[in-house]
Formats: structure tokens, sequence, C-alpha cells
């Protein structure tokens, strides 16, 4: 986790503001075992789901920072938008994963920290509009198109290192 996809700021650099202020709204987030526990799931191809999920809040650290929205909610809201522990490739859910997950993901990160009404809402609905609740704040619109953008980041760099690794 030192840098994140897309992006050249390396998360551990102390001279670097963004990546200082970015890591102090989710570093207590971060230091959670559940938390560290998506690093054992893929998400996107070979991207793990912790690595999507710092993906995820980073930009919407940067977006709702730029727009000046609540650049923090964002954030934490982004690396808990998808903590949930199973395969959802091969997995089978009580219901589609595209509506289970989210209400998965609040529900665990309700059992582990509190969370503000900000956070709850863009975890929740952060697969709008694919499926039912309309986001109720403007972070969670945010996170509806930061989560897509980071998926296809993911699978674009996928793409990128296997068509080069063939020509090689």
């Amino acid at each position: 986790m030192d840098r994140v996809i897309g992006s050249r700021i390396m998360l551990d650099d102390y001279d670097d503001l963004y990546a200082m202020e970015f890591m102090d709204c989710i570093s207590d987030l971060l230091e959670l075992e559940g938390v560290q526990r998506l690093s054992e799931y893929f998400q996107h191809c070979s991207t793990t789901r912790l690595q999507h999920s710092i993906n995820v809040a980073y930009y919407n650290y940067r977006i709702c920072k730029f727009l000046h929205f609540d650049y923090k909610s964002a954030a934490r809201a982004g690396l808990l938008h998808d903590l949930f522990y199973y395969d959802w490739t091969t997995e089978k859910t009580p219901e589609r994963h595209t509506f289970y997950h989210p209400k998965e993901a609040l529900k665990n990160a309700l059992e582990m920290t509190d969370i503000n009404a900000i956070e709850a809402d863009a975890i929740a609905k952060h697969m709008w509009p694919m499926c039912f609740g309309i986001p109720k704040y403007k972070e969670s619109y945010v996170i509806t198109l930061t989560d897509k953008y980071c998926a296809v980041m993911e699978v674009c760099q996928q793409l990128k290192f296997r068509i080069k690794s063939h020509f090689n």
C-alpha cells in the first residue's frame, strides 16, 4: 500500500501534504484487524479489496477536498465501502451481490467502529444507481463515481500488465 493506483502520490511521503492529510483521515481505520483482512480478498483482477478500498478512499478524499465537501467522512467511507468477507465472484449471497454487499459492509463497519451519517449513507448507497436508495449526501454521490473509476483503473492496470508481458 505504497501508492494509489493511477496516482503518483506515495502514501508514506511525510513531505507530501495530501498524503499526510489523507492518512490522518483513515489511519485509525487502517489499524483495525477487520480492515486489514480485506487484503485476503481480490476485488478486481489482481487488486486486493484493501487496495481497492484505499484507492476509492484516496480519490474520495481528493475530490471532496477540492469541492469543499466533508473530505474526512468521504475518505473514511471509501475505506469501509467494501467491508465484506467473501469472494463475490464465486460465493452465493442471500440476494445479488450488487444489492447485498453495501448492506453487509455497513453492518460490518457499524460493528467495528463509530461512523457518522455521511459515512453510513455513502457505504450503504455506493452502488447507486444500480441498487435502491438515492444518496442523501453529496459525498455519497462522489463515492458512486470514484468506486466505478477505481474499478476501471484496476482492470486497465491488469490489462496493461498482460499486454506488456505478452509482447516481452
